[in-house]
């Protein structure tokens, strides 16, 4: 088996003090300039725009009520303007995002802008027409569904910059958490303890480990395919199977129909990995893994559950359920659940995304 060669801009980088690893440092120094920012397809991210705007609309009808029952008016008819003129600025810029990001930065703010004044201008006109609003305030709406709109944008803005890390320290540091040094140790020696007894079996160990390493340092993507990350898991407890043998039983349900349901990269993984720590690895006769998916209508079903050693429980895991819930969530945003189950002995991980 033969090492890769890289490139010349890649340079080596210790993890842990141990392991020296080569990175990317052209690809890995310049942020990441292909994060969503005009993602207002997510449903999520259309209902907290609806409900800024109308929360802005009703307090700007509290200015001119002179009571509830006034304000509950000015309210019904600012917003039967500015709701319409919402959606179509959330429509265009979902249906023309792609177009729109190959613009220059500050050309993107103008025409997320310029948008929402037209949208300002739409809401006012569709009030004229109905005779509600007399005379029409044109100016005032398009001024107004600029301000909004550039508002809505800087939300976006900050939603998309948390996606990705734009930096390598940030991305050595989420390998960190992802792949603990021991576990490279481990499979280092089981390799090596092949190599002479079984050299195609030690050389299938190094593949495997080698694909993990290739996806934890790839250039971050948004997501990847629900196939991919079960691929991953495989490899991941292959290696594994040489440690523990018959201490690791993996029992696989894969519907056919998931595998190009969307998550982030690397999430399924830790869980795999956090499965066989903490239930195989503390239990002298070893534990039952099982992940499963399945496709229900327009979403996805993906469980990894794993059998306890007494008196481990939930605490054992020390999964860091709140950085995994967080990525699933800033990619499907309320599209996506989330849910952590310890009953009879079972750890249970539930996620559902969209198909």
């Amino acid at each position: 088996m033969t090492l890769p060669d890289y490139p010349p801009n890649f340079e080596e980088s210790t993890l842990h003090g141990g392991l020296s690893i080569p990175v990317d440092i052209g690809e890995a120094a310049s942020p990441s300039s292909r994060s969503a920012m005009f993602d207002a397809c997510h449903v999520g991210v259309v209902l907290r725009a609806v409900l800024f705007v109308e929360a802005v609309v009703g307090v700007g009808a509290m200015f001119g009520a002179n009571g509830v029952l006034d304000w509950l008016l000015w309210f019904s008819l600012l917003t039967g303007g500015a709701l319409p003129a919402t959606l179509a600025w959330l429509i265009v810029v979902c249906a023309c995002k792609k177009r729109l990001m190959q613009l220059a930065p500050w050309g993107q703010w103008l025409a997320g802008t310029l948008l929402g004044a037209a949208a300002g201008a739409y809401g006012c006109g569709l009030l004229a027409l109905m005779g509600l609003l007399q005379p029409a305030s044109w100016w005032a709406s398009a001024a107004a569904g600029a301000l909004l709109s550039a508002m809505v944008l800087a939300g976006l803005f900050w939603r998309a910059k948390a996606r990705t890390p734009a930096a390598t320290a940030a991305r050595l540091a989420e390998l960190q958490s992802r792949i603990r040094p021991h576990f490279l140790f481990n499979t280092l020696n089981s390799a090596i303890a092949l190599v002479r007894a079984e050299p195609a079996k030690a050389e299938t160990v190094l593949e495997d480990l080698s694909e993990l390493f290739r996806h934890a340092l790839a250039d971050p993507a948004e997501s990847v395919t629900l196939e991919q990350e079960i691929v991953l898991a495989q490899r991941y407890l292959a290696i594994e199977k040489i440690r523990f043998g018959e201490r690791l039983r993996v029992q696989w349900s894969l519907d056919p129909h998931a595998g190009l349901a969307r998550l982030p990269p690397l999430l399924l993984q830790p869980l795999v990995e956090n499965a066989v720590r903490h239930g195989v690895e503390p239990s002298a006769s070893g534990a039952q893994l099982k992940i499963s998916t399945l496709r229900r209508g327009s979403s996805v079903v993906i469980k990894v559950s794993n059998t306890t050693p007494a008196g481990v429980g939930e605490r054992g895991h020390g999964l860091a359920l709140a950085n995994v819930r967080e990525r699933l969530m800033l990619l499907h945003d309320v599209q996506a659940q989330f849910r952590a189950v310890y009953k009879d002995g079972i750890f249970q991980i539930r996620l559902e995304i969209p198909a």
